[in-house]
């Protein structure tokens, strides 16, 4: 590890630290950057796809959002009405009003399977249950992205994950498993984006620092030539993320147009339940970076899990998923991203029919919702049906690992290719039982 040792500053909270500048560890999200940019070394095929997965953490109730059932009785049909959307024929909950005039430029699954009773996001973003992904290290689908499609441009990283860490540890987003880290996510927050923007050091500073660091280079090559002469290109890789404002950039949603942002709304960084925060500022953060290049971004939104009170908490909170759900859908077609970019809202389940003593809807893996967008598929529809209490599937079942396979597809990856872990075994994506959702595409 090379330490470049800076000027003692003062902070807000009274603390003077040292900076300095640590370029064999810095660390983003656990990992260090020269491993981050060993992407360099992966297959690279290059499409210009990309895709946000926003993850619903504890199962949002799809009898209350976007499948809402008037005809069942009352112990099940719930509190809310219905809308009409700008997709004949298609009704969502009165609390969903901008949704509403969007959902032609929305795909609706109602009819998810598949999925267990598991409150964690590994199928979500594995394809795989909790306990199979970390015994059989499963990667996370940004790391599959990132090891098969490789980085679109050589200073942005394919994949940045904006999860915040979690209190229930299986929300968290799951990490390489056997790709290896240099496949981790990129997670440019707090410190980690305090280290990439360079706070501390000026471009000078920086160059001379450069200098020094291959001075000392030079002299451990005596040493050891074998061990550096590896490092060098992804020692100059990890300077150029370092010195570039692209990453940076997109990620400092103040520099976007006043309007936009408000548009997006803004919510708040604090954590509801176990869960995730409803921070908006994340959706907006995730088009600004696919639009700089990054492949997928991962976003945890809100906390769903609602065992007690289901009317009061989507009172409080779904006025909010819509400002912004609607308002990332929205701006992917305004930018023109439409066609390169998949937009999938989903959770781990959906909720049970039957409300329970505390009005609140409990968990339900039997049957549940999906919103899809963008990725040149063919928008505007409602793909398959829930018997009339929201149970079970009655038309065309969807089963989770498609809607993985879809968005595979729509980056152009083949989710039954074989893809080689970090020991060189060939292992395929996701399971022979996968197949493409031949309505969308």
């Amino acid at each position: 590890m090379f330490q470049v040792q800076g000027p003692r500053f003062k902070f807000c909270d009274g603390i003077s630290r040292r900076s300095f500048l640590q370029i064999g560890g810095l660390a983003v999200g656990g990992l260090t950057l020269p491993q981050i940019l060993r992407a360099e070394q992966q297959s690279g095929k290059s499409t210009g796809k990309s895709v946000i997965m926003v993850y619903l953490s504890g199962g949002i109730s799809h009898q209350d959002t976007f499948d809402l059932k008037m005809d069942a009785p009352n112990e099940i049909r719930g509190e809310f009405k219905p809308i009409d959307s700008s997709l004949s024929g298609v009704q969502v909950c009165e609390l969903l009003p901008k949704m509403a005039q969007i959902m032609d430029r929305t795909i609706t699954i109602r009819s998810i399977v598949g999925l267990r009773d598991e409150h964690t996001s590994f199928q979500n973003l594995t394809g795989y249950s909790m306990g199979e992904a970390q015994r059989d290290g499963r990667p996370t689908i940004g790391a599959v992205i990132s090891k098969v499609a490789g980085q679109s441009d050589p200073v942005t990283p394919a994949f940045v994950d904006l999860f915040p860490t979690m209190q229930h540890k299986p929300y968290n987003s799951p990490g390489p498993g056997y790709l290896g880290t240099s496949y981790s996510s990129v997670r440019a927050d707090g410190e980690d984006l305090a280290s990439m923007k360079l706070r501390y050091v000026s471009p000078g500073q920086f160059d001379e620092r450069r200098k020094l660091r291959m001075q000392i280079d030079d002299a451990r090559r005596t040493l050891d030539k074998s061990s550096v002469d590896g490092m060098d290109v992804i020692y100059r890789r990890a300077f150029d993320v370092l010195t570039s404002s692209k990453l940076v950039g997109a990620l400092d949603v103040e520099k976007e147009d006043p309007k936009v942002r408000e548009r997006y709304g803004r919510g708040s960084s604090k954590h509801l339940g176990d869960g995730a925060p409803m921070w908006n500022d994340q959706l907006l953060t995730a088009r600004r970076l696919v639009e700089a290049g990054v492949r997928c971004v991962s976003v945890a939104y809100g906390f769903w899990d609602t065992h007690g009170n289901n009317f009061r908490h989507m009172r409080e909170h779904l006025p909010l998923f819509d400002t912004g759900i609607s308002a990332l859908i929205e701006d992917i077609y305004a930018r023109g991203l439409d066609k390169d970019v998949t937009v999938v809202v989903w959770g781990e389940f959906g909720r049970t029919p039957k409300i329970n003593k505390d009005a609140g809807r409990d968990h339900w893996a039997r049957v549940s919702n999906c919103l899809l967008a963008g990725g040149g598929m063919k928008v505007g529809q409602v793909i398959g049906s829930t018997d009339k209490i929201g149970d079970s599937a009655a038309t065309r079942p969807v089963h989770y690992l498609d809607v993985l396979a879809t968005v595979y597809h729509n980056l152009g990856i083949d989710c039954h290719e074989f893809i080689r872990d970090i020991s060189e075994r060939p292992v395929p994506i996701l399971p022979e039982s996968a197949r493409l959702i031949s309505e969308v595409l």
